[in-house]
């Protein structure tokens, strides 16, 4: 039985002032999945991502065409509270970029924006959020130290744990483990595997082993097109397209 659609994306163009970075892309994200977003440099995957929960409006000469739905609701309509979104919509990025703040306080930044005064609510959402990220263990004796004493993989898996605590229904994740090492990539793929039971995963990778191993759908994207997407077995062994094929098999890219 196929999942819930979470999100649908219908005929999304994106464009920062005349260059159109994005054009006419459709996709869908279903409920605990992970979707993988794959192409080279430079093709739109990041783009699209921050569509997803609006981090493009961050730059003022960007414009959206399309649909965007989260649950069915359209999130570029104006109505919406961005920063609400933003907290549905969880996103963690390619550099670890914890706060210079003690590790407690990473964790519990998003829940005191929101307006979370209650301090025993806060500390057991803040265990619970480490715990999820697999990183409480390391670090549960080490609370009230700065987050940048933390290693890379540490920090990224931290910056998870700041996402997950104001509880997020979906995880966007951008090229996370790019600038780790291969220890700590398969620390953060391992912890993918084990949060898709309760989220909806969107990640953009350069790495094609890391989607063919984290992904259960991959999404091709060149030159700002969603050129194919499938169950990601078919894409890595049969895709439809040759210009897939050529991409996965190092042909070009």
């Amino acid at each position: 039985m196929d999942k819930a659609v979470k999100i649908e994306v219908k005929h999304l163009n994106f464009y920062y002032g005349k260059f159109q970075a994005l054009h006419d892309n459709s996709l869908d994200f279903h409920i605990n999945e992970v979707s993988a977003l794959i192409g080279p440099s430079g093709c739109g995957k990041s783009t699209f991502l921050r569509c997803l929960n609006r981090m493009n409006d961050l730059i003022p000469i960007s414009r959206v065409e399309g649909n965007l739905l989260l649950d069915g609701l359209d999130i570029y309509d104006p109505s919406v509270d961005v920063v609400m979104l933003r907290s549905r919509v969880g996103m963690v990025f390619q550099k670890p970029n914890p706060f210079p703040k003690t590790i407690f306080e990473n964790v519990a930044y998003g829940l005191k924006v929101n307006g979370i005064k209650n301090k025993g609510l806060i500390e057991k959402r803040v265990e619970e959020s480490l715990k999820l990220a697999a990183i409480w263990d390391e670090v549960k004796d080490r609370m009230h130290e700065s987050a940048l004493g933390l290693s890379g993989g540490q920090q990224q898996r931290l910056c998870i744990a700041r996402a997950l605590a104001v509880e997020p229904e979906i995880l966007l994740m951008d090229e996370p483990c790019s600038a780790l090492d291969p220890i700590a990539t398969q620390k953060i793929e391992e912890l993918i595997h084990q949060l898709k039971k309760s989220f909806t995963i969107i990640i953009v990778t350069h790495n094609m082993q890391q989607a063919a191993r984290v992904s259960d759908i991959t999404a091709f994207f060149y030159m700002g097109k969603l050129i194919e997407v499938g169950k990601t077995n078919t894409i890595f062994t049969r895709p439809n397209l040759k210009q897939t094929e050529d991409y996965i098999t190092g042909r070009f890219g």
